[in-house]
């Protein structure tokens, strides 16, 4: 474990537990408000550690070492800010008076498909599509067949896609049993899902100050692989899908409670709405609030945190495009074309310290009507290089 000495001072004090490229928005939100920033991460020099006070290096996974570096620092918000993470920490930590954001059950819900899928549908009564979860090769066969082809396996514990796949004939099982092993966080069991003929899915910001929940405009996004590559916002839905999305949202985030800003990702069918997850965080497809919103979601996450006031403008309809390496590099530089600069365009890059195929290095946002800002946005994806 690496780690630079705290130092004495009387600002609030918040701990990111996951230092990736949304942490690093959280952390330079956080710094406008005075805030003094500590970024844990398990890897050398991810992004939120360039803009913290402090940073730590540790296995996110071991409770003991997380511990050790919350009551070094004794923050007064915990982050969580990334699914794989030792849940076991943040529970001592709350008993211990910590205040973790949301709280620690809600944390060991969502990053966990098992435990949200239950609570939603199970105890709060949200409409799902139909599910099994299976631990073995056969049962996988076995669920599959119930469900009927195709149907999407993912393992209950993970992130950004890894480990998901659709089988869409008993043909791709095997190859789905082997793709789960890629899981960041724990293959050991799966959801099997049937296949939701959806017209699309969208992303629901919810945020939460104690006082109020304020949900941004919807958020639709393109997945490849279950990772974002498009989003853009505003959805255009029905005003009758739109109310059941924000009372959707409102259920599963009321149940989890706590503060802060949550991506509540539902799935739409005509005016029906399917819950699909939930995460207590800022969500990759919420990017786009950097260039609509006059507070990102990444603004609102932190005045929701801190029991500030939740309104904001929304600016106008707008794009984001991720980009990914296609290539493995050590410190890859990113060469970002003039043309990404513009009167409505421009790029955020990560800085993160390694490159592999599939990675997200950068995004582009435009602020347009949606369907010009997402033309632009892809065009503008091609104009980065990672060297």
């Amino acid at each position: 474990m690496q780690f630079s000495a705290p130092l004495k001072s009387n600002s609030k004090k918040i701990m990111l537990l996951g230092s990736g490229e949304l942490g690093k928005e959280v952390a330079i939100e956080a710094q406008r408000l005075g805030l003094e920033v500590i970024a844990v991460d398990r890897y050398q020099n991810a992004p939120a550690h360039h803009v913290a006070h402090r940073s730590y290096v540790v296995n996110m996974q071991d409770k003991n070492a997380l511990l050790e570096i919350i009551y070094r620092e004794k923050p007064d918000y915990i982050l969580p800010e990334i699914e794989a993470i030792s849940i076991d920490a943040l529970f001592a930590a709350e008993d211990k008076g910590y205040n973790v954001i949301p709280n620690a059950s809600a944390v060991s819900k969502t990053m966990n498909r098992k435990n949200i899928r239950t609570f939603a549908a199970e105890v709060l009564g949200l409409k799902t599509g139909k599910y099994e979860f299976v631990t073995t090769k056969d049962e996988l066969k076995e669920a599959a067949e119930r469900m009927g082809f195709p149907c999407v396996i993912k393992p209950v514990m993970s992130s950004s896609g890894h480990g998901q796949s659709v089988a869409k004939s008993a043909d791709d099982i095997d190859a789905s049993w082997e793709i789960a092993k890629e899981a960041r966080g724990d293959a050991s069991e799966l959801i099997v899902e049937a296949f939701i003929d959806f017209d699309y899915e969208i992303t629901m910001l919810t945020a939460r100050n104690g006082k109020e929940t304020l949900f941004c405009e919807p958020i639709g996004h393109e997945q490849r692989d279950g990772d974002y590559v498009f989003s853009w916002q505003p959805m255009q839905m029905s005003e009758v899908a739109k109310k059941s999305a924000q009372e959707m949202a409102k259920a599963i985030t009321d149940g989890l409670g706590g503060r802060g800003l949550f991506g509540v990702e539902l799935f739409v069918k005509g005016d029906e709405v399917y819950f699909s997850e939930v995460s207590p965080r800022p969500h990759d497809t919420g990017m786009v609030t950097l260039i609509t919103q006059s507070q990102s979601e990444f603004a609102l996450h932190l005045r929701a945190v801190l029991g500030l006031p939740l309104g904001f403008t929304f600016y106008g309809p707008g794009a984001s495009a991720a980009f990914k390496s296609e290539v493995h590099n050590y410190a890859p530089a990113i060469s970002v074309d003039e043309s990404l600069f513009s009167d409505n365009s421009f790029v955020r890059v990560f800085s993160k310290p390694e490159a592999h195929k599939g990675r997200r290095l950068a995004v582009a946002l435009v602020f347009d009507e949606v369907e010009k800002a997402l033309e632009k946005s892809r065009e503008l994806i091609t104009k980065i290089k990672d060297i």
